[in-house]
């Protein structure tokens, strides 16, 4: 497809490798003001998950990447997939594709714009400008309209991407997730407005902005640290969980990019694919799929390897839990304690043995350590689990953007989203009053 608008030409492509990859990674790393890249959206990434046969036509994923040029420059992309399914979407729409059924209508195909099998939020549509980010979602909008499709989805936007598809009238839906941050709020209490605003900070300046915010600690000093923010009994449970898989002999060493040998990634390959299989389900990613991890973008990846000592002591691995890290692109200025800054995000973990407590270990107090040993200042536990705020991930607010062609049931979504809405922001302000942190007086 290629229509000519304002002097801009929209073109569909049948492959992510049909774009340029330095094109699209500078347009990605353009998204946040300091340059941190989210590695889910690197050309690299979503090339891999084509080229190892994770997201193609034959796993329900066709790819129809649409890019916008002016002249011979990229000025806005995006990854669109036409589903034949709703699995490895996170973002639940069951129940919209049983009401087509019913009424003898064909939901799939439909359109997504994600990165598959990845819940985690970030920029979704590259653009250099707010404006082209608008024609992008026009565009969209209109091819999809040419091709017939049921609906378009676009999954855990960013908030200039909300912007844009809430101006393109889509219609937005919320989720929750729960994030890690490497500072404690200090007003954790019933009263925000009674808390010590931090040193240095705009409210320490002038006390009249501290009314009604959320203000924040330095970045812990170390896990020890981060655990005396918490309340006496989430820092005793912790610590007890701890203990018990050091009790078992457990302990644990990490590499990082290039130095995660071949021999751990096909140990993690191993634990990943047989927790899959004992859930009943097949992995969605095939170890080709994570050789094109080490190969393509190892700076990307931190391994965390769970041995057990045994009476002789001979340590024997027996988990692994695989956390992405967030890079900066070259030009970007050294970060600092920003809500975009340097962060972790949680994605892959299996086990060939059961131990009790294991997988708190290796997927959340491991990396928490190693980002406050490393000054990261975000971690992102992805979708769902209320009980990690237990480990002082907080409730997050993650938006979807939907449009669907009919015209009927585009209000009835209208109507039931307003009413799901309502329904998270109770459950968010329900999980606010349990925060795990200490209350401030």
């Amino acid at each position: 497809m290629k229509n000519k608008s304002n002097d801009y030409v929209i073109s569909v492509l049948d492959s992510p490798l049909e774009v340029n990859g330095n094109d699209w990674n500078e347009l990605l790393a353009a998204q946040s003001p300091d340059g941190t890249i989210n590695p889910f959206m690197r050309h690299e990434y979503l090339a891999a998950m084509h080229q190892s046969g994770s997201a193609t036509p034959e796993t329900g994923w066709t790819p129809r990447f649409v890019t916008l040029w002016e002249g011979n420059t990229l000025a806005a992309a995006c990854a669109l997939y036409l589903k034949t399914h709703s699995y490895g979407e996170y973002v639940f729409d069951w129940a919209w594709a049983n009401a087509y059924q019913q009424h003898g209508l064909d939901y799939y195909p439909k359109a997504v714009v994600a990165t598959p099998f990845t819940p985690v939020p970030g920029a979704r549509l590259l653009a250099r400008s707010a404006q082209e980010r608008l024609l992008l979602v026009q565009a969209l909008l209109a091819w999809c309209g040419e091709e017939k499709l049921s609906s378009l989805h676009l999954l855990f936007a960013s908030d200039d991407d909300v912007a844009a598809c809430e101006e393109a009238g889509m219609l937005l839906r919320h989720t929750v997730q729960f994030h890690w941050q490497n500072k404690s709020p200090l007003t954790a209490t019933a009263n925000p407005a009674r808390a010590e605003p931090v040193e240095g900070s705009p409210a320490a300046a002038d006390p009249s902005t501290n009314s009604g915010r959320m203000e924040y600690s330095p970045g812990y000093r170390d896990f020890d640290d981060f655990l005396m923010s918490l309340s006496q009994e989430k820092r005793k449970k912790i610590r007890q969980e701890r203990r018990k898989v050091a009790e078992a002999g457990i302990t644990f060493r990490w590499s990082l990019g290039k130095d995660i040998s071949n021999t751990d990634w096909d140990f993690f390959y191993r634990c990943y694919e047989r927790t899959y299989y004992e859930h009943g389900n097949a992995p969605y990613l095939s170890r080709d799929f994570f050789q094109r991890m080490q190969d393509t973008m190892p700076e990307n990846w931190l391994l965390f390897v769970a041995e057990h000592t045994a009476a002789g002591g001979e340590r024997q691995p027996i988990a692994t839990s695989l956390i992405a890290i967030g890079t900066q692109s070259d030009w970007a200025t050294a970060i600092n304690d920003t809500k975009n800054g340097p962060a972790a995000y949680g994605r892959y973990w299996g086990a060939l043995a059961r131990v009790d407590c294991l997988h708190f270990e290796a997927c959340y107090y491991q990396p928490l350590a190693w980002c406050i040993e490393h000054g990261y200042q975000r971690f992102e536990g992805g979708a769902q689990g209320e009980h990690k705020m237990a480990r002082a991930l907080l409730p997050v607010k993650t938006t979807s953007a939907h449009w669907l062609a009919h015209p009927s049931f585009a209000n009835a979504v209208e109507r039931f989203l307003e009413r799901e809405g309502a329904g998270v922001d109770n459950y968010l302000e329900d999980l606010e009053r349990r925060s795990p942190f200490k209350a401030t007086v």
